[in-house]
């Protein structure tokens, strides 16, 4: 009787800072396991194999911000079974976005010395505006812990199961005194949950890293930041982009204040 034949697993990067990448490198004693289960066939940050085509999952890291990315996505996307899309700028064009609100040859001349030679495109956009994406996991970076969940349900062929509240209830569970009661602009109200209120716990305002929860509202959050905390309008539009400044939610309200 033949071997069972194990799935094949492939990671791809775009326009990252690899983090996402770390993250599942840093899984450590769950990473051997899941070598076990799977057969590595592309994962250039950890293995020189690479193994062609077709995977049984696909994780993808990064924004496409150049030509050939928009072409090699078409063709990852082709030979995989499952894609997942990992982090900020695999969901929403991560930080990179901000080329998106303006001319993107203004950066290209500030920082390079032979602007001719730099071929990008105007903006950095997410996976899913290019191809199918089956499963998005926010996050700047990714939970180590919620992404071996994923990766642990499409072995098994089930539906992912993360989460989906704001990071407000990782504070309640916690036990932490909200921070805009001390008079301290939090996005914690719209922003996803899987940080486990790291910057609250420290009595810092979120940040928005794992971008905008489901059914978010904040236009409602500027309003409150504005009227009773004294933000301005410059400083609502900075709120609003940062990690996930192209997420559809993020964008409206940081475009709605830029005057």
């Amino acid at each position: 009787m033949a071997p069972k034949r194990k799935p094949k697993l492939s990671v791809w990067k775009f326009a990252s800072c690899d983090g996402c990448q770390l993250s599942l490198l840093d899984c450590e004693d769950e990473l051997l396991t899941i070598a076990g289960a799977v057969e590595i066939a592309y994962f250039v940050e950890a293995s020189r194999a690479t193994v062609k085509g077709p995977y049984d999952l696909t994780l993808v890291d990064g924004s496409i911000t150049t030509g050939h990315d928009a072409e090699v996505i078409q063709q990852v996307r082709r030979a995989s079974k499952y894609l997942v899309a990992l982090g900020a700028c695999a969901n929403s064009g991560g930080i990179q976005a901000l080329r998106n609100f303006t001319d993107v040859n203004d950066f290209i001349t500030a920082v390079y010395e032979k602007p001719e030679l730099i071929k990008t495109l105007n903006e950095s956009t997410p996976i899913a505006a290019h191809v199918k994406v089956d499963f998005g996991l926010n996050g700047c970076p990714i939970n180590k812990r919620q992404l071996l969940s994923v990766v642990n349900a499409f072995l098994q062929g089930r539906p992912p199961m993360v989460r989906s509240h704001s990071v407000c209830l990782d504070c309640k569970v916690r036990g932490n005194i909200c921070v805009m009661v001390m008079g301290t602009p939090c996005l914690g109200p719209v922003t996803h949950a899987g940080c486990g209120a790291l910057c609250p716990t420290y009595h810092r305002g979120c940040y928005g890293c794992y971008g905008p929860k489901e059914t978010p509202n904040p236009a409602a959050l500027a309003a409150w930041f504005s009227q009773r905390l004294g933000v301005s309008e410059p400083n609502l539009v900075r709120a609003f982009r940062a990690f996930y400044a192209n997420a559809p939610a993020f964008r409206q309200e940081s475009e709605a204040h830029d005057r």
